[in-house]
C-alpha cells in the first residue's frame, strides 16, 4: 500500500484554526497550539453569547417600555399588568419600538389601556 503524505491537509487545518484565531493578542494567533485553545474558548464563548443576546434584548426593551411609560405616569409592571386585563397580544420587542420610534402612537396605546 502506498505511503499517505499528511501535510496538504495538516497545513489546511492549521490555516483554518489560525484564520480563526486572528484577532487574538501574542502567541494565540501564529503559534497553531496556543491558537487552537484560543479558538475552542472563543467558540464557548460565542455559544454562550448567543444565549446571552437573548437576555440583553429583552432588558433594553424593557427599559425603553419603563421610561415611555413613566413619562405618561405609570410604571411598566401596571403597564403590563393593563395589557393583558384588556388581552392586548403585543409583544415587548413591538411596544420598545413604538416607545422609541412614534411616542404619540405610544401614548394612543396607554389611552386605551386607561379607559
Amino acid at each position: 500500500m502506498a505511503r499517505v503524505k499528511r501535510g496538504v491537509t495538516k497545513h489546511a487545518r492549521h490555516k483554518k484554526v489560525l484564520s480563526a484565531a486572528k484577532g487574538s493578542r501574542g502567541r494565540q494567533k501564529n503559534t497553531f497550539r496556543a491558537a487552537m485553545q484560543r479558538v475552542e474558548k472563543n467558540m464557548q464563548y460565542a455559544y454562550r453569547d448567543r444565549k446571552n443576546k437573548k437576555r440583553e434584548y429583552r432588558k433594553l426593551w424593557i427599559i425603553r417600555i419603563n421610561a415611555a411609560c413613566r413619562q405618561l405616569g405609570m410604571k411598566y409592571s401596571e403597564f403590563i399588568a393593563k395589557l393583558n386585563e384588556k388581552n392586548l397580544q403585543v409583544d415587548r420587542k413591538i411596544l420598545a419600538n413604538i416607545a422609541f420610534e412614534d411616542p404619540t402612537a405610544f401614548k394612543a396605546i396607554m389611552e386605551k389601556i386607561k379607559n
